[in-house]
C-alpha cells in the first residue's frame, strides 16, 4: 500500500491533530441485502412490510452487482484472487501504460507466480481508476435510470435505510474542520482540540472486488475512497483492525467500529475500541435512520474520554 497517500499522510507525525476512524461494516449496516433476502428485515415489521417485495428486490440487487462485477471490474477473472485492500500487490505494479493493454489475452490465470501477481496488480490499477470516476461515467443512460430507480425503491421500501446511512457518513466526513480551544461543533459536541479529522473506513467479510462495486451501486464512494475498503474474506476482522491500526497510528488517533455481526463486535473488544451494534428491527436507535454522529461520538467519549486516546502499549 502506498503511504504517501494524503489520507494517510495527515495521520501520522502530528501531535496537534485529533484523529476520528469510523470502521464501518458494510451488510446489514450501511446498506440492506442479505436480510432482505432471508426476510428477515420485513417479518420483524410483523406484517407492516410486504415481504415477497423484498425479496424481489434483494434478487435484482443481488444480479446486478455480480452483472456490473463482471462487465466492469474483472470479477469472472480475478474472482478466486481476494486480496484484504486493492494496494496489496501494489509493488508488483511496474507502472505500465495499460491503454492499449488486452486483458483478455494476457494469460491471467490466477495467482501463480511473480507475472501472475502483476497481471492482477493491473487490473487492481483500472479498478481503482473506475473506482474514482465513479459509475455515472461507466454507465449509459438507460442503465443510469435503472440504478437510480432501484436505489429509490430500495430506499422507500426500507423506510430510507439507505439514504439515512448516507447522512450519517457525511455528517461523518464532515468532521474534518479546524475547531480552536473551547468552541462546540455543528452537531453539539464539545471538543478542545485543534484541527481534527474524520476518515470513514469499511471493513466488510465479503470479497473485495464485489465490496467496491457496492459501495459505488450504494453510492457510498464519495464518503468512503477505495484505499478505506478491507474485506475480511481471507484475513479475519481483528487482522484487518490491525492493518488499519498500523496505518494510522499515533496517539492522537480514536477508533470506533460500527456493525451488526459478532465478528466484528468481538474484534473490536480484542482491539479495546467501542463497537455500535446495528439492528436492524424496527424501533431501535442504532438502526437508520437514527444513528447519528452525536451517538457515535457518545460511544467515543465512553472508551476514551475527554483525552486524546492513548496508543495500546
Amino acid at each position: 500500500m502506498d503511504t504517501t497517500d494524503t489520507t494517510r499522510g495527515s495521520a501520522e507525525n502530528s501531535s496537534d491533530q485529533r484523529l476520528k476512524v469510523y470502521i464501518w461494516d458494510m451488510d446489514e449496516t450501511l446498506i440492506l441485502l442479505k436480510s432482505l433476502l432471508n426476510r428477515t428485515y420485513a417479518e420483524a415489521f410483523n406484517g407492516l412490510k410486504d415481504v415477497q417485495k423484498g425479496v424481489e428486490i434483494g434478487n435484482v440487487w443481488e444480479n446486478h452487482i455480480l452483472q456490473v462485477c463482471d462487465d466492469y471490474f474483472f470479477y469472472e477473472q480475478i474472482e478466486n484472487c481476494n486480496t484484504p485492500f486493492l494496494d496489496a500487490l501494489s509493488q508488483h505494479d511496474d507502472g505500465r501504460d495499460l491503454s492499449n493493454y488486452d486483458f483478455h489475452q494476457d494469460g491471467f490465470s490466477g495467482l501463480q507466480d511473480d507475472s501472475s501477481k502483476r497481471k492482477l496488480a493491473y487490473r487492481h490499477r483500472v479498478i481503482a481508476q473506475k473506482y474514482k470516476k465513479g459509475l455515472h461515467r461507466i454507465f449509459d443512460q438507460e442503465m443510469r435510470k435503472f440504478w437510480d430507480d432501484l436505489f429509490d425503491v430500495t430506499d422507500s421500501y426500507t423506510d430510507r435505510w439507505l439514504s439515512s446511512a448516507r447522512s450519517c457518513l457525511e455528517q461523518c466526513s464532515g468532521g474534518n474542520e479546524d475547531l480552536t480551544p473551547g468552541t462546540t461543533s455543528a452537531d453539539g459536541i464539545h471538543d478542545s482540540i485543534t484541527n481534527f479529522q474524520h476518515i470513514n473506513v469499511l471493513v466488510t467479510s465479503g470479497s473485495l472486488i464485489p465490496s467496491l462495486v457496492k459501495c459505488l451501486l450504494f453510492r457510498l464512494d464519495d464518503m468512503i475512497t477505495y484505499e478505506n475498503v478491507y474485506s475480511s474474506w481471507d484475513v479475519g476482522k481483528l487482522q484487518c483492525f490491525s492493518m488499519i491500526k498500523e496505518r494510522f497510528s499515533g496517539p492522537n488517533v480514536q477508533f470506533c467500529v460500527i456493525g451488526d455481526g459478532w465478528e466484528e463486535c468481538e474484534a473490536a473488544q480484542a482491539m479495546r475500541w467501542p463497537f455500535v451494534k446495528i439492528n436492524v428491527e424496527p424501533g431501535g436507535s442504532h438502526r437508520f435512520p437514527g444513528l447519528s454522529l452525536r451517538t457515535l461520538n457518545h460511544y467515543f467519549s465512553i472508551v476514551y474520554g475527554n483525552a486524546v486516546a492513548k496508543e495500546d502499549d
